[in-house]
């Protein structure tokens, strides 16, 4: 693993880039700048940007949600998230009864889908995009409910894998949080966003039909802030990623002096058992 002072160092080894939204160019408040305009220079002189999110909805919905950040329309070309890959999933369970956990703001997740909503007593199945109030609810608050539905042996589809992520200065529970806890319990659950190969595939299908040709894999660089999401995911799919390391792990990688410690890159990365090609601290030109 190298450390690279910008993304134009890596401008000649790769065509097309597969970056994280939250964590890396935006924090859920503001958007970063430097690292909106580290990815327009790389499409104005290389090649695609293609988004890949772990947001549970349909990627043309988010899309307001970046422009209200601040986050440049130049800066990418084409979106993915778990959401659309998701939808997938929702469609091999319908027509059925689910369990909806999560806010009203991703209920676009299921437009055009044959299901009626249940609760954890009556459903066929359960899907979750996230915790219905993120802001003061923790995983434990679900437990009971939890509980019942894997006595009943219920399908748990998780729309965002993330377990935590980064809103200002907090970090909020994702549903990948309420996913572990019920895999705990003895439930069964199953996922399509990062770290998760479904919508990897969905992603270098939009690069490549944004280049009007096949990509080499090899020419492919994946860029995140999440290891068990998009270092793992990259490096589980075997493409090159370059790990933003001062996101949600920052507390772990950098030292007093707020610089990157590569001796702790090291070993946040191999705690996972994953690797990374490159790290930087913030995404920079």
């Amino acid at each position: 693993m190298d450390f690279p002072p910008g993304l134009s160092a890596l401008s000649d080894r790769y065509d097309v880039v597969l970056s994280d939204v939250w964590g890396v160019i935006h924090n859920g408040v503001a958007s970063f700048p430097e690292a909106c305009e580290a990815l327009t220079q790389w499409a104005q002189t290389k090649g695609p940007v293609v988004l890949i999110s772990n947001s549970p909805r349909p990627s043309h919905d988010v899309v307001a949600q970046l422009d209200a950040l601040g986050v440049p329309r130049s800066s990418w070309q084409g979106f993915v998230t778990s959401g659309d890959a998701t939808r997938a999933l929702l469609k091999a369970n319908a027509p059925g009864k689910v369990w909806k956990i999560g806010p009203a703001r991703d209920e676009v997740l299921y437009e055009g889908i044959d299901l009626v909503a249940a609760g954890c007593e009556d459903a066929d199945f359960i899907s979750c995009t996230g915790l219905y109030e993120d802001e003061v609810e923790v995983p434990e608050d679900y437990r009971d409910r939890l509980k019942v539905a894997a006595e009943r042996g219920l399908l748990f589809i998780c729309a965002n894998p993330d377990r935590v992520v980064q809103r200002g200065d907090k970090l909020i529970f994702c549903a990948g949080a309420l996913a572990d806890l019920y895999e705990s319990l003895g439930g069964q659950v199953v996922m399509a966003g990062k770290p998760y190969g479904q919508i990897y595939d969905l992603a270098v299908a939009e690069a490549e039909r944004l280049l009007g040709r096949p990509v080499d894999r090899a020419r492919i660089l994946c860029v995140g802030d999440g290891v068990i999401t998009d270092v793992k995911g990259a490096h589980d799919q075997k493409l090159a990623c370059l790990f933003v390391a001062k996101g949600i792990h920052g507390d772990k990688a950098v030292g007093p002096d707020g610089q990157l410690v590569p001796d702790a890159v090291h070993a946040l990365l191999d705690a996972e058992a994953v690797g990374a090609t490159h790290a930087i601290g913030d995404l920079v030109w």
